[in-house]
């Protein structure tokens, strides 16, 4: 059951490389960086990276770590996955996923028991948005 929404953050796409095909599709890799409020807590920086495979039917599949830190000096990482696809605005894309963290902060410990299920955006200017929610 979708619970209580835990995380939003807004930011912007860093960096983009197309990586060789290995066979299952073309590959690319993308790096944001973001702020915005996990948990309650202010976070000052976030830096993520994916790795993004196109289907045959032109669905995307990633894969995905990250890292926050808050405005108490708190780190929190994460691992992800998502399935996604084009919204037809350039490279404009739309992904659903879930999220795992870790973290040693205990204000933040919560995130250490939970998965979270995310909403991705990225608009064609790389724009990106993302409300995370806890998983129940």
């Amino acid at each position: 059951m979708l619970g209580e929404q835990i995380g939003e953050v807004t930011g912007q796409i860093t960096g983009t490389r197309v990586l060789p095909d290995q066979g299952a599709g073309p590959m690319v890799e993308v790096s944001w960086q973001t702020s915005g409020t996990l948990l309650g807590a202010h976070i000052v920086s976030a830096l993520a990276t994916s790795v993004s495979v196109t289907r045959p039917d032109g669905t995307l599949f990633g894969d995905g770590q990250g890292i926050a830190w808050t405005d108490q000096d708190e780190v929190v990482t994460w691992r992800g996955q998502g399935v996604g696809h084009f919204t037809g605005h350039g490279t404009a894309q739309s992904w659903r996923g879930a999220l795992y963290y870790q973290t040693t902060s205990q204000r933040l410990a919560q995130l250490n028991g939970i998965a979270g299920v995310y909403e991705f955006e990225i608009d064609q200017n790389g724009k990106t948005t993302d409300k995370v929610y806890e998983w129940k």
